[in-house]
């Protein structure tokens, strides 16, 4: 199966009713900042090295304490069940047969613990995501679940108060509400089950008490003040997100934001032995050469959305296996060619 994401795009929009692919691919607005993600990686400047030994080029990563094989993972999306029968079963068995972490989403159209044992049955790792909903004990119930399930960490979802408008996503679309519920009951009242407008920093660490101590990251960042506000608040480090574009078109691209969100992580300071705040980051990445560009501006790991839908819907479990392993195979021929034996080299590539 060709790992090229615009192929993967062209064959899944083929396959897709036309308001499922819609529904994916669309960003808010006017699609500026979803355009402005893709551009922005390739704008992106590297100092390679020369004459460096790459007979031996290494991609894996400790995320959250996790060893994983590549920096390459899954980013929480939605309603897998538009693009596979088997949703996001198949989603998480890919990614861990390709050692890559794979994020849940709360509006799964799996349940927890079927996705949890296909994960744990692959020798996977998963974290779980979170939206803080308008009944909050739906959330406590959820929550619970996925920590009993083997959630390896929690993603508390910030950028999403009210859902962004997304003019390409007709009106009356056929794309069918139960696919976003797995997990809650479709008897519930709507308004419950939509997401709170009152969710503030404090409950970072109401999320932590609930999780009984798994680490909190929080998603959807691009303020460097507002990275050091959720560490303060107990957050074991953000993903710098605009939520793939979706949600305030006029935002940045997120390998704009990484750099200053970065910076101002390094500079705050814990406890002594504890570890740094972890950054990661999302948002626009297609090939090798763009999650090169991320991990070289100090994100320890890239997330990718949309590509994995689409891997999913022409392929499967199979499909999301191979576009993993084909992104983490470009990334280290680039790797290779930057003279870079190691991830945690890379920042050094991004200044003389």
């Amino acid at each position: 199966m060709p790992n090229d994401v615009r192929n993967l795009e062209r064959q899944a929009r083929r396959l897709l009713h036309p308001d499922v692919y819609d529904f994916m691919a669309a960003g808010a607005g006017q699609e500026r900042t979803l355009r402005a993600n893709r551009k922005a990686w390739r704008d992106v400047t590297l100092f390679p090295w020369v004459l460096r030994d790459v007979s031996a080029v290494d991609t894996s990563v400790t995320l959250a304490g996790a060893r994983l094989a590549t920096p390459v993972g899954v980013a929480p999306t939605a309603a897998h069940c538009l693009a596979h029968p088997d949703g996001e079963v198949a989603t998480a068995t890919g990614a861990a047969q390709a050692g890559a972490l794979y994020i849940m989403s709360t509006r799964s159209s799996r349940r927890i613990e079927d996705i949890a044992a296909a994960t744990a049955a692959a020798g996977g790792t998963w974290w779980f995501q979170v939206y803080v909903l308008r009944d909050r004990q739906l959330t406590v119930d959820l929550v619970r679940r996925a920590v009993a399930a083997g959630a390896a960490a929690l993603v508390l979802t910030g950028d999403t108060p009210v859902v962004g408008d997304k003019p390409r996503v007709r009106e009356g679309t056929t794309v069918d509400g139960a696919a976003f519920g797995g997990n809650l009951d479709p008897a519930l009242d709507p308004l419950a089950t939509t997401q709170a407008t009152d969710v503030t920093m404090a409950d970072i660490g109401w999320l932590a008490g609930i999780g009984g101590g798994l680490p909190v990251f929080v998603k959807g960042v691009l303020r460097p003040s507002d990275a050091v506000a959720c560490v303060r608040h107990g957050a074991a480090g953000v993903i710098v997100s605009n939520h793939g574009g979706r949600q305030f078109d006029g935002a940045p691209a997120t390998a704009r934001a990484l750099p200053a969100v970065v910076a101002a992580l390094r500079a705050e300071s814990g406890p002594a032995g504890t570890p740094p705040p972890e950054v990661y980051v999302d948002g626009g990445v297609r090939s090798g050469a763009d999650v090169l560009a991320a991990l070289a501006l100090g994100a320890q790991a890239v997330f990718a959305g949309r590509p994995v839908f689409w891997a999913l819907a022409t392929g499967g479990a199979p499909g999301v296996e191979s576009l993993l392993t084909g992104l983490t195979a470009s990334l280290s021929h680039v790797m290779a060619l930057a003279g870079a034996t190691s991830v945690t080299a890379l920042p050094a590539l991004s200044a003389l």
